[in-house]
């Protein structure tokens, strides 16, 4: 059975500002973490057109993640290692859907929403009856639940943060029942893994690993309110494009380090457990090939 679980994270803001604030926070929080060749990394970012939904953007993602994983999850894969994002954008509606081709068998699908209101919408996202039956709601608080000790920022706690463009913040407790403006993120995101032995506790794990994410970022997003609060949508793109672009130099120029690196490092135990054997050249790369798209000797890569 797929574990399925809601989300709902409200924030301080209208539905309006948040499709601004969170482009922008998606964007800034990929730049600063994307280091030692792990963070994301943007393939493709265009508008689409779908006959329901109308307009919205595509944007395609590889999010390389290795040291981040548990280790008993890093045993498993090779070093470099990235997960393909792909999410369709018809704001206020959004559908995101995260594969692997090291492991076909696995797949996260998130299906999200965006309400002027605290949570109180009982089927947001208009689930069936038997996902609704199976389906867990978790009310993620931004300001009081607790984040990881490595992530925690006292400028950017929600306690303490108050807002000189809008006046809004610090947050108190029970701010969900009391704050006006607020909205709220419904996240229906399913997690599948299809491998005996493996399943419960790969799902347990991702969920987790996708709640801490929404919690930090949706705290950022408001701390960061003053950053993003007078752009528009095009503002927003034009910082979006630019942020993209850095990020990726940063990426590859970590992942060119490190697979020259371990090249080197295989070279030398080559030579050393087979002196007497001259190496075969390597096999040129193909122009204007990337580090990612290019797979290792041993791994083939989709």
């Amino acid at each position: 059975m797929v574990l399925t679980k809601e989300y709902r994270i409200c924030m301080p803001i209208t539905v309006e500002e948040y499709r601004i604030g969170q482009l922008y926070m998606i964007a800034r929080h990929s730049f600063e973490q994307s280091s030692h060749g792990e963070g994301v990394e943007v393939v493709a970012n265009e508008e689409v057109n779908d006959e329901v939904n109308g307009v919205g953007q595509f944007t395609e993602k590889r999010i390389h993640l290795s040291s981040h994983l548990p280790y008993w999850v890093q045993s498993m894969i090779p070093k470099i290692f990235y997960v393909t994002e792909k999410a369709w954008n018809y704001y206020p509606y959004t559908v995101t859907e995260y594969t692997c081709s090291f492991i076909p068998k696995f797949s996260i699908s998130i299906q999200t929403r965006y309400e002027n209101n605290n949570g109180t919408t009982e089927n947001c996202l208009g689930l069936t009856p038997e996902e609704l039956e199976t389906r867990e709601v978790d009310f993620i608080d931004i300001a009081y639940d607790e984040i990881k000790p490595h992530h925690y920022k006292e400028a950017e706690d929600p306690k303490f943060f108050k807002s000189e463009k809008t006046g809004r913040g610090p947050l108190v407790e029970g701010w969900r029942d009391t704050q006006k403006p607020i909205m709220c993120c419904y996240k229906a995101v399913s997690v599948k893994f299809e491998v005996w032995g493996l399943q419960t506790r790969v799902e347990d794990y991702v969920q987790g690993a996708i709640r801490e994410i929404l919690l930090l970022g949706h705290r950022q997003a408001f701390v960061w309110m003053d950053d993003w609060y007078n752009m528009t949508i095009e503002d927003v793109r034009e910082y979006e494009r630019e942020m993209q672009a850095k990020t990726n130099v940063k990426l590859q120029t970590t992942i060119e380090k490190a697979e020259n690196a371990g090249d080197g490092e295989e070279d030398k135990k080559l030579e050393s457990s087979k002196p007497s054997t001259p190496k075969s050249p390597k096999s040129p790369k193909s122009p204007g090939a990337t580090p990612t798209a290019e797979p290792k000797s041993w791994f083939s890569w989709s």
